[in-house]
């Protein structure tokens, strides 16, 4: 009776092991999921201001067309991106796909604005001033969501790798999450622009 009575009590604490593994697995990929969804509002609200900057410069920059063009649909695919790593952040796949078409919209942007150092009225424009403003401000907003992303990411991953935690990750399928990180060296710094 005693044998039995202790392999219950050993099972009973495996079984308790195993589920506070995995509810510890849960809380930390809900973690970095949320902070995803931070990224996620701040990317949006980029991709909305950028037509409306387009929109200012086009009055300017009539010969730049295809500098225009070109932002917008960076812009495009970037937002599609952000969709796809949106429905399962952290996937590698989405992740690398969100990074490249980022590092697109990034130069993109960055020609523009070398272009617009060219148009002296384009920069003593009231609007333009105003909405380089807000997108310096969300690009700083962005870069602290991924900090946090990144770093409950990281978090996650440790705790996955851990052992016994790595045979639990491994037998519920909690697969390993990507960080958000910058694919090109120009995308470290924020573009820089001057309207004064």
């Amino acid at each position: 009776m005693v044998p039995v009575i202790i392999l219950l009590v050993v099972m009973a604490l495996i079984a308790f092991l195993v589920i506070g593994i995995y509810n510890r697995l849960v809380t930390l990929r809900n973690r970095y999921q949320n902070q995803y969804s931070q990224i996620d509002v701040q990317l949006k609200r980029r991709y909305d201001l950028i037509p409306n900057l387009v929109e200012t410069a086009k009055g300017y920059m009539q010969h730049e067309r295809e500098t225009l063009e070109a932002v917008i649909q960076a812009r495009n695919q970037a937002m599609a991106a952000n969709q796809r790593a949106a429905q399962n952040p952290g996937e590698p796949q989405a992740m690398a796909g969100l990074m490249g078409a980022e590092a697109m919209l990034t130069g993109s942007l960055g020609r523009l604005f070398a272009l617009s150092e060219s148009y002296p009225d384009l920069k003593a424009n009231e609007n333009m001033g105003r909405l380089m403003e807000e997108l310096t401000s969300t690009e700083n907003r962005i870069a602290f969501a991924r900090q946090g992303f990144n770093d409950a990411v990281t978090v996650y991953n440790t705790e996955r790798e851990k052992f016994p935690n790595s045979a639990i990750a491994g037998a519920f399928n909690f697969q390993r999450a990507q960080l958000l990180e910058l694919t090109a060296p120009e995308e470290r710094e924020a573009p820089k622009v001057s309207f004064g």
